[in-house]
């Protein structure tokens, strides 16, 4: 069931929401949160797929926001709000509300929404394109326990993770991190099954891929030894590399789809590791509500201390002992003698 309202107020469309459900006989709610959606209209449709696909699995009152931008210095002065309610088979399992904001309302958006959250429900607020620098100092962001950004469709992804790590707030999360769980999930099982030093670590992926970033400097931070970036034609993150003291442990996805898992002295194992779509990623982002530590302190780890090497990904991943501190930005690793062995992360620990 939809229902149209033009120019109208959040009463207006709060009321409109009672009387879809009792049209539709299910007048009461039961709803666990409220997922605010910031976007434009060219990203609107897809970004509103992918919340109705995610609420199969958690049913929410989705809130798309939509800010027009009028050329015209005469619509710019007049304020307008438009929405679209959607409820029933419209909506998924929840109820949808898209609203249109014209004129000056566009810079008080959170005045419009905050009267349409659910009572006593968390609040995640997500932009899949355009997101504020500093999410959590954004009037919608301001309003949310979980703030969902997506690094890859920046114009500069690596810059932008600069600027996420510089302005990181508890809470604050991004679909970049989201996308490479099945990853960690699996290098900190390969390293459970061997007891073993790791040397070094190379990470092969598309340039300015920020999952590849992510990915590098979560194993430059939980293994504390040198990373290197290599650079492939993709799809995504294809391999990672790692050198350690019972011989090469090489997870590799050249298809996007099939990855294998060499680990020395065992046979090669072929894993699903395909590339997920955004109602995946948004579903899993929205099964926890708390900080997420462990990508905080990857990203604190810093971009700056990680250098994409331009070599083939055929080069080994080995690198002369007096370059290893300058590809790591981080101090060089004691002798080995010295240097106790240092396992990865179990699984609780590392992944989320």
């Amino acid at each position: 069931m939809k229902i149209d309202l033009t120019d109208t107020t959040a009463s207006k469309v709060n009321k409109a929401l009672v009387q879809g459900r009792r049209a539709i006989g299910t007048p009461a709610v039961g709803m666990v949160l409220t997922l605010v959606i910031v976007t434009d209209e060219e990203n609107a449709y897809d970004a509103l797929k992918a919340a109705n696909d995610a609420s199969r699995e958690h049913p929410s009152r989705t809130l798309v926001v939509i800010k027009r931008v009028s050329r015209s210095p005469r619509d710019r002065t007049s304020s307008r709000l438009d929405a679209e309610v959607r409820v029933g088979a419209d909506a998924g399992t929840g109820e949808t509300v898209v609203l249109r904001l014209y004129g000056e309302v566009v810079d008080h958006a959170d005045s419009v929404v905050l009267p349409l959250l659910l009572p006593d429900a968390p609040v995640v607020v997500w932009w899949p394109v355009n997101a504020p620098l500093d999410p959590a100092s954004d009037p919608l962001g301001a309003l949310a326990q979980r703030r969902v950004t997506d690094s890859y469709t920046a114009e500069a992804p690596v810059r932008e993770l600069s600027a996420r790590a510089d302005a990181y707030t508890p809470g604050d999360t991004d679909l970049s991190w989201t996308r490479i769980t099945p990853w960690r999930s699996m290098l900190a099982a390969a390293l459970d099954q061997v007891t073993c030093e790791v040397k070094a670590v190379e990470v092969e992926g598309e340039e300015f891929n920020p999952s590849c970033e992510l990915l590098a400097m979560w194993l430059a931070d939980r293994l504390d030894v040198p990373v290197r970036r290599s650079l492939s034609s993709g799809p995504g993150l294809t391999a990672v590399r790692m050198d350690t003291s019972r011989g090469p442990i090489v997870l590799g996805r050249a298809d996007g789809s099939l990855a294998t898992l060499s680990i020395e002295g065992q046979p090669d194992r072929a894993v699903a590791l395909k590339r997920r779509d955004t109602a995946e990623l948004i579903a899993e982002e929205l099964r926890r509500l708390d900080p997420d530590d462990t990508y905080a302190s990857a990203l604190r780890y810093g971009v700056d201390r990680l250098t994409a090497a331009a070599e083939p990904a055929e080069e080994p991943a080995d690198v002369e002992p007096a370059d290893e501190a300058a590809l790591d930005g981080a101090p060089a690793p004691q002798a080995p003698a010295k240097k106790a062995a240092r396992k990865a992360p179990s699984k609780k620990a590392a992944v989320k």
